[in-house]
């Protein structure tokens, strides 16, 4: 992209309310940006900044009670900021489309794909109708598919997350937009997959000459896949610049902080002396298969590993892998086939409710979706005193004030435990989830993608807060993620597994500095960040 190349885009201090007049809030305030022809501009920001409303602002897709009330959006120098829906549906997916974060609520689950990539090709107008389905079956090849013929048969719920996002990136570019936004299209992916879909996209920003922005809170991905950034805090651009100006030198206090939480650009937590040599856990050979016969497939083939007292324990690896079936062997959720497992100097039971129950007790599970593990009912203090209530803990009536007591470990407000779930942030929901798994006392926390869903800077304060309760009570920690920057921090020891297996296993060090399995260096190359000029966390 020249500097020299035309505006695209032009964007002047756009203001956008919500909610009813007079009682309106202010989600964004004069924010101003260009886009050139041929241009990635990164959007970076945390939950709320208002980057999703910029783009859906651009897009025309506010919500009923969302307007702009002051600025004007140009492209190609026509003013589209009051066009009228009908409008927008000439241009929306002709000049500019959208790439969602979430394929399966984007993608119709009761129609193919070879359809969904039809609708707009027909609904504009791009080809001729007798070369619409030759059409879709090169779109779908240049978005990165091997057969074509196939997926246009598929249904969504039939694909993997990385498959389906595939199909938004065919979805976006069949109708050859002058500019596409990328709304966070693969803060869910394992890195492999992320390499894979952000250079498809820039391979179709090199072939077509489209411009983008990518919305992403990951600076690791804005410093790789863009060439101009754009900081958003509270509604407000608080910086921009060329991107690696901005992450080398960063002027506004904000872009400093998200450079040092980012786990990709920030640095190591700074650990300590780990460990007292006590063994918690002792897995050997581990084994689970779902299924039988031609349908069976093994999960978990033949893992094993120790894990002291006070240290923590990453294992990564791509969906897939192994990962999330080994922590449900290690909190009792499924029983091996085959090996066994250790807790504490006793081997773990599963036969019977009971025995499970007092064995299994001393590990205890943070889970990703706090949403999904939280009743939306119930107060939270009455999720965190469950436990109490199941091991016969604590009696009813001295519950409440122990769960009080277990969220103000967490460092939250005592007044967070009348609240319910849906109440809450994200991060707030991470620590009820975390006060909830401390309630019984156990040796072992399983953390399993424990802060994926969360903003880089609420991502560093949980890693802070386990770091912080692992000094305090000597806690052992296996943390399951796909993301290798947030392992690369809080971790000691790694467990690389591929395909139900281990692949690697050695200290953080040296699995990070000296791997040597070529999987685990295509991890390793894989993760944001790494091109040159990266900052450093200490600026």
């Amino acid at each position: 992209m020249s500097e020299f190349a035309p505006v695209l885009l032009d964007v002047e201090d756009l203001t956008v309310e919500h909610g009813h007049p007079g009682a309106a809030t202010r989600v964004l305030d004069r924010v101003s940006f260009h886009v050139r022809a041929g241009e990635r501009l990164a959007l970076v920001g945390e939950s709320g900044s208002g980057k999703t409303t910029t783009a859906r602002a651009l897009l025309g897709l506010l919500s009923p009670h969302g307007r702009i009330v002051a600025g004007r959006i140009r492209m190609n120098g026509d003013d589209i900021t009051d066009l009228t829906e009908a409008q927008w549906s000439v241009r929306r997916g002709r000049e500019l489309a959208l790439i969602p974060q979430d394929p399966m609520l984007s993608l119709d689950p009761t129609q193919r794909v070879g359809t969904q990539v039809a609708e707009g090709l027909r609904r504009h107008r791009v080809v001729a109708r007798d070369a619409v389905e030759a059409t879709v079956l090169r779109v779908l090849g240049e978005a990165g598919f091997d057969d074509p013929e196939r997926i246009r048969h598929r249904y969504p719920h039939e694909l993997s997350g990385g498959m389906r996002q595939r199909v938004l990136i065919a979805m976006a570019w069949a109708s050859r937009p002058l500019l596409v936004v990328a709304d966070e299209p693969t803060s869910a992916l394992d890195v492999t997959v992320q390499r894979a879909i952000l250079g498809n996209i820039d391979a179709r920003i090199r072939s077509t000459g489209a411009s983008i922005i990518l919305i992403t809170h990951d600076l690791g991905v804005a410093l790789d896949r863009s060439d101009r950034i754009a900081v958003m805090r509270d509604g407000q651009i608080v910086e921009t610049g060329p991107t690696q100006q901005v992450l080398s030198d960063p002027q506004h206090p904000y872009t400093r902080r998200l450079l040092s939480d980012n786990p990709h650009t920030g640095a190591r937590l700074d650990r300590g002396p780990r460990g007292t040599g006590e063994q918690l856990l002792i897995a050997t050979d581990l084994a689970k298969t779902f299924g039988s016969g031609a349908d069976a497939h093994t999960a978990v083939d033949r893992v094993g590993f120790s894990l002291g007292r006070g240290r923590t324990l990453g294992i990564v690896g791509e969906s897939g892998s192994g990962k999330s079936t080994t922590a449900r062997i290690l909190v009792g959720l499924e029983e091996p086939d085959a090996g066994a497992l250790e807790i504490c100097g006793r081997p773990a039971r599963y036969d019977g409710w009971r025995r499970a129950r007092a064995t299994l007790r001393s590990v205890q599970m943070v889970f990703q979706d706090t949403r999904g593990s939280l009743d939306p009912r119930r107060p939270v203090w009455t999720a965190v005193a469950e436990p109490l209530r199941v091991h016969g803990l604590a009696p009813r009536r001295e519950r409440k004030a122990r769960a009080l007591e277990l969220l103000e470990m967490v460092h939250l407000d005592r007044a967070i435990g009348s609240r319910h779930p849906g109440q809450l942030s994200g991060g707030q929901r991470q620590r009820v989830a975390i006060a909830r798994a401390l309630a019984v006392q156990p040796q072992v926390l399983v953390c399993d993608e424990a802060v994926s869903a969360l903003d880089v800077t609420v991502q560093a304060q949980i890693l802070a807060l386990f770091e912080e309760i692992q000094r305090d009570t000597g806690v052992a920690i296996v943390f399951i993620s796909h993301d290798l920057g947030v392992v690369a921090r809080i971790a000691d020891d790694v467990l690389v597994m591929r395909r139900g297996s281990v692949v690697e296993a050695g200290s953080v060090e040296d699995i990070f500095t000296r791997p040597a399995h070529p999987y685990t260096r295509e991890l390793l190359s894989a993760i944001p960040g790494q091109s040159a000029g990266t900052p450093s966390a200490t600026h």
